[in-house]
């Protein structure tokens, strides 16, 4: 919301005085680079900050401060379809991801890329939310920063969950636990605070500089892993959960595209009765011969 504020081009005017040609030469003005921004900022973002300023002005309404909301009819950047603008690291991209960390940010990667996890839950992380035992990862919380100042709250859309990892990910996890801990916080360094976001970025910045990467945000490593759980057959609530959407639509808003088309599915169906037909009758055949 404050980077949404900042960001309008008529924040010193009377809100009585906004018209919907000041809203939109502020979303013309989001789309082209300036001085301090080298390139536009995308749709997505745009759509995020204009329907925060909207809600303020819809408030503006319900309290009889102003009679119509300006932001009414105008037109956004147009959004690409999530399945030609979502790009999947690849298993070898992430691999090199993975060799190119720091022994002691590897296995804050291997949690993004193995358990979806987000950002600020990843960094929330303490030893007691793993449980080697069960294989499995308590996301209860999510850090959050803010002028300086960091928040512990509840996960993204309260998501509190259960997410069951691999083997391979509690090893990860273990030798980053004996790397010796100076505090509850699984990724904690030099205070009892879990890690600073900027302090994360510039770590990721570094890791993909030494892996040749490019182009891929920290964020990007849920999408390999959600991909990875619906090839395997995962149903909409089983990847729901372990992502920590708050509704099923979310979940398929953003993924399905995805999940096999029923095309696909009776195709398959198709093949595989063929084949339990084929195989009988070469058997019936073979027993008819001998």
């Amino acid at each position: 919301m404050s980077l949404a504020a900042r960001s309008t081009t008529f924040a010193q005017v009377d809100l009585r005085l906004i018209r919907p040609s000041h809203v939109e030469a502020w979303v013309k003005a989001m789309a082209v680079p300036t001085a301090g921004r080298k390139r536009p900022l995308a749709p997505g973002t745009i759509k995020t900050r204009f329907v925060n300023v909207r809600s303020v002005f819809r408030a503006a309404v319900r309290d009889g401060m102003i009679a119509v909301d300006p932001t009414t009819q105008v037109r956004l950047p147009r959004l690409r379809r999530r399945e030609a603008a979502m790009e999947i690291p690849s298993p070898e991209v992430v691999r090199r991801i993975l060799e190119a960390a720091d022994p002691r940010f590897r296995a804050f990667v291997g949690l993004c890329a193995f358990a979806g996890l987000r950002l600020g839950e990843t960094a929330a992380l303490q030893v007691g939310d793993i449980d080697f035992l069960r294989r499995q990862v308590h996301v209860r919380r999510q850090v959050q920063r803010l002028d300086g100042r960091f928040e512990i709250r509840l996960p993204k859309y309260n998501s509190e969950r259960t997410v069951h990892v691999p083997d391979a990910l509690l090893q990860m996890l273990s030798e980053h636990v004996a790397l010796g801990l100076p505090h509850d916080w699984l990724f904690a360094e030099i205070e009892d605070v879990p890690p600073h976001q900027n302090t994360v970025g510039h770590r990721w910045r570094t890791t993909l500089r030494r892996a040749g990467v490019t182009d891929v945000r920290l964020h990007d490593l849920r999408h390999p892993y959600a991909s990875g759980l619906i090839a395997s057959g995962c149903d909409v609530v089983a990847v729901q959960r372990a992502l920590g959407h708050t509704k099923s639509t979310t979940t398929l808003t953003t993924y399905a595209h995805l999940w096999p088309s029923a095309e696909d599915r009776v195709r398959d169906a198709a093949a595989h009765l063929f084949a339990e037909v084929a195989g009988s009758g070469e058997g019936t055949l073979r027993a008819e011969q001998a």
